[in-house]
């Protein structure tokens, strides 16, 4: 099936598997909350701050000691009320028996080779959302964080593409339709969508049999759509859908998708520095062996280094890494112990790993949850609980406040409208690097 046709239905050490009573007791205490930071992850340029909850693993000892002292209190409650029933109870003032002092309340210090509790675990549920929510199902959507807003345009359904904006408040959890200003762009899906400081660059996308290399800018602050025109004589990508984009030092750096004929492998970088009457195209002549062209892939910046993962060329879906350095404009493949083939996922930094959820494997659709460690350049199998999403592809995934939001999608027989949280504060405990740099050349 070629890639012009509509959307395809078609180390370092791991982290110890448990940590001490002491360490878990440690990480439940601080606020009232029963829970504690413990650690700084980020995504992109921003960043977000996980919490260890309390799940109630506490040392047997302190089990113990509550259990102990609450039958003495109800003891000790026992008595008073007999005494009051024969006129002998104490007033406000004395005549109150003291608590009994027993070697049961004393508190034991845990042994070295104490058992020790489990460390908590991502956790997936349903996100209680409100408000204005979507009137339709949407797939092949983008979804761009502004602070603590997610802001999601176009996409389709079975039957048509839409120019909707929608936003989704990660705090409050509601969902809101904003009226919109300025020059709408057509409906479209497969498209980009990038933050370049508070405002969202959509480029290409299509409609139907239709491709776009169309530029258009949603200023967030205004709710106001801009044009920027581009002179025709100028350099600039062929119309294109499925690619992916990153930003890069005042650059929009474009890679691969699909123009309707056959897939592509071309980089192309957009000067995002000036005004946007001053934006310029050029394309980025690269070196050492290239990618297959491809689309439905995903691109994460990591540092100076744009990460691709995954994508089909329309007939195979694939399995491979590459790396492309923005400083040298050199590609290299990445070789992991394990391959996941896998298109129309997404992947969202988390620290030192990526989190890539879904898609397609190439005979099915998938909800599985992929950790890919940027520090070993591997794998890393790391268990979730909770109600995880049905299977699907072409959704869009965010990372706010150390949750990771799943909206939308396609499964192959229906499109989605549904909202998924998982709870990153069991990736307090993996092996985060807060400093490092991909070299793979």
């Amino acid at each position: 099936m070629p890639l012009s046709a509509s959307i395809l239905p078609a180390s370092p050490v791991l982290a110890p598997a448990r940590k001490s009573s002491a360490q878990t007791v440690a990480a439940a205490q601080g606020s009232g909350s029963g829970s504690t930071s413990v650690s700084r992850l980020a995504s992109g340029s921003s960043s977000s701050t996980l919490s260890a909850s309390n799940s109630g693993a506490a040392p047997r000892a302190q089990r113990k000691l509550s259990s102990a002292s609450t039958a003495t209190v109800r003891g000790t409650d026992a008595k008073d009320k007999d005494k009051d029933k024969d006129g002998k109870g104490s007033g406000s003032g004395g005549g109150a028996e003291k608590l009994p002092y027993t070697k049961r309340s004393v508190p034991q210090l845990h042994k070295h080779n104490a058992e020790s509790a489990p460390p908590t675990l991502m956790y997936w549920s349903r996100a209680p959302t409100w408000g204005t929510v979507p009137a339709r199902n949407i797939r092949a959507h983008t979804a761009t964080m502004v602070d603590h807003v997610a802001w999601f345009f176009g996409g389709c359904d079975e039957k048509e593409c839409f120019r909707d904006v929608w936003c989704l408040d990660t705090e409050t959890m509601e969902w809101t339709h904003p009226t919109m200003l300025g020059d709408i762009p057509d409906r479209c899906r497969a498209h980009t969508a990038t933050l370049v400081d508070r405002k969202i660059v959509i480029f290409g996308g299509g409609a139907g049999h239709v491709y776009y290399n169309d530029l258009f800018v949603l200023d967030t602050s205004t709710r106001r759509w801009h044009r920027p025109t581009i002179p025709k004589d100028s350099p600039q990508p062929t119309p294109r859908r499925a690619h992916a984009a990153v930003l890069h030092r005042n650059r929009l750096i474009v890679f691969g998708g699909g123009n309707g004929t056959k897939a592509l492998n071309d980089v192309w970088a957009l000067d995002v520095s000036g005004p946007m009457e001053e934006w310029s195209w050029s394309e980025v002549r690269t070196h050492g062996k290239k990618p297959s062209p491809r689309g439905y892939h995903t691109a994460n910046l990591v540092g100076d280094v744009m990460v691709i993962a995954g994508g089909s060329d329309g007939k195979a879906s694939y399995h491979d890494i590459w790396c492309l350095n923005l400083d040298s404009n050199t590609w290299s493949a990445v070789s992991t112990d394990r391959t996941y083939r896998r298109l129309a996922h997404t992947s969202t930094q988390v620290g030192s790993y990526l989190f890539l959820m879904g898609g397609h494997d190439g005979g099915k659709y998938v909800n599985d949850l992929l950790l890919f460690n940027l520090v070993s350049l591997q794998y890393e199998a790391r268990p979730t609980r909770g109600r995880t999403p049905t299977q699907r592809g072409y959704h869009t995934t965010v990372l706010a406040d150390g949750r990771l939001f799943v909206f939308g999608g396609f499964n192959g027989h229906e499109v989605f409208d549904d909202c998924y949280i998982l709870d990153l504060a069991g990736a307090a405990y993996l092996p985060q690097v807060t400093s490092f740099s991909i070299n793979v050349e």
